[in-house]
């Protein structure tokens, strides 16, 4: 993300190695200093509440794989990445692994980075498409299929994770796009998984495209799935398929992803307000339709343009962009995916 919008999103975390805090950030670094103090009071209720040996262990080991892998992609949070999923079982002579290949060099030409679960099959190919030097892997330790890939192993931007949970929770805070190749339970379960954050709202909104190579069924057949099933019997609404982009072309893969934040940056909310970030204003007519067409996401209120607001202030790197403020009715996450598509297009 051009800047990254990763500090502009709601659950940022701060890490240990950041610069020397100036006086304009006195009242961040006492947040921060307030929020390890309630870590600490946490960990030490659990002596109080006699946790088992066992709960404990799982605690410490994802608290201690969490402030790794924060620290190890702390460096590049000022550079969008782009995180691909597919099976570890694609040969490198199949056309998806090609096309993987294709589309991680792709994706760094356009300045973003690649992050993989860093094995071999579709991962394998991420990496070998965007080059170490632009490669992020977060593999899971497990008894069988799941080495490193020759790409990424050994570099010091792979991080070795025991559980699932915390592997996906990396991959979705540090992540400003997914692309999704054909897989099995992995791959369905982190494309679900990043589908109902979204939807639900508990993560930033970023594109999901599922890609595979032209003349492939493997979406298709999903999508029916999706449509026949989930929409048909009420389980899903008909904006939620805004969320996401199915293709066999590289093109618009790549399209998909680099129109998104065509003029769309970031979000954050402000008290009871949710502030799109944008790299130009919108005109008047834009701003005009948006009243109109969209006045169904409003939970009361209209929508505004302003500048950077008071609350942003310890943000002075976003400063320059315009800003969208409405009161979001929290829940037509489908609806907003289609608010920012109009936003990309009206500039």
């Amino acid at each position: 993300m051009s800047g990254s919008s990763a500090e502009g999103r709601p659950f940022h975390l701060a890490h240990e190695d950041a610069v020397p805090v100036t006086p304009e950030d006195a009242r961040t670094q006492v947040s921060v200093e307030q929020l390890v103090q309630q870590i600490k009071e946490t960990a030490d209720k659990f002596i109080r509440d006699k946790a088992s040996r066992g709960d404990l262990k799982m605690l410490a080991t994802a608290l201690r794989e969490l402030r790794y892998a924060l620290k190890v992609f702390a460096p590049y949070r000022h550079r969008r990445k782009v995180a691909i999923f597919g099976s570890a079982r694609t040969p490198r002579s199949s056309p998806t692994y090609h096309q993987a290949v294709a589309f991680g060099r792709r994706m760094v030409e356009a300045g973003f980075m690649v992050v993989t679960g860093a094995a071999s099959g579709i991962m394998e190919a991420g990496h070998v498409g965007a080059g170490v030097e632009h490669s992020l892997g977060v593999n899971i330790l497990l008894p069988f299929e799941q080495e490193a890939n020759p790409i990424i192993a050994g570099d010091g931007k792979l991080v070795h994770l025991k559980y699932f949970f915390t592997r996906k929770l990396m991959f979705v805070k540090e992540s400003d796009a997914i692309a999704l190749f054909p897989g099995g339970f992995g791959t369905l379960d982190e494309g679900f998984e990043v589908l109902t954050l979204v939807q639900t709202g508990k993560s930033h909104m970023f594109p999901i495209v599922m890609l595979e190579e032209p003349g492939g069924d493997y979406w298709a057949r999903w999508f029916d799935f999706i449509h026949g099933v989930l929409l048909k019997r009420g389980f899903i609404s008909e904006p939620d398929l805004s969320l996401f982009k199915i293709t066999t072309s590289l093109d618009e893969a790549v399209e998909e992803i680099l129109g998104f934040y065509r003029n769309y940056h970031s979000m954050r909310y402000v008290g009871e307000r949710l502030v799109l970030r944008l790299q130009k204003p919108l005109p008047d007519e834009a701003l005009a339709r948006i009243q109109r067409e969209f006045a169904d996401i409003l939970a009361g209120g209209t929508f505004e343009q302003t500048g950077p607001l008071p609350a942003e202030a310890n943000e002075s790197h976003l400063a320059h962009l315009a800003r969208l403020r409405f009161r979001f009715d929290r829940k037509s996450l489908g609806r907003l995916r289609q608010l920012i598509d109009f936003v990309n297009r009206a500039v």
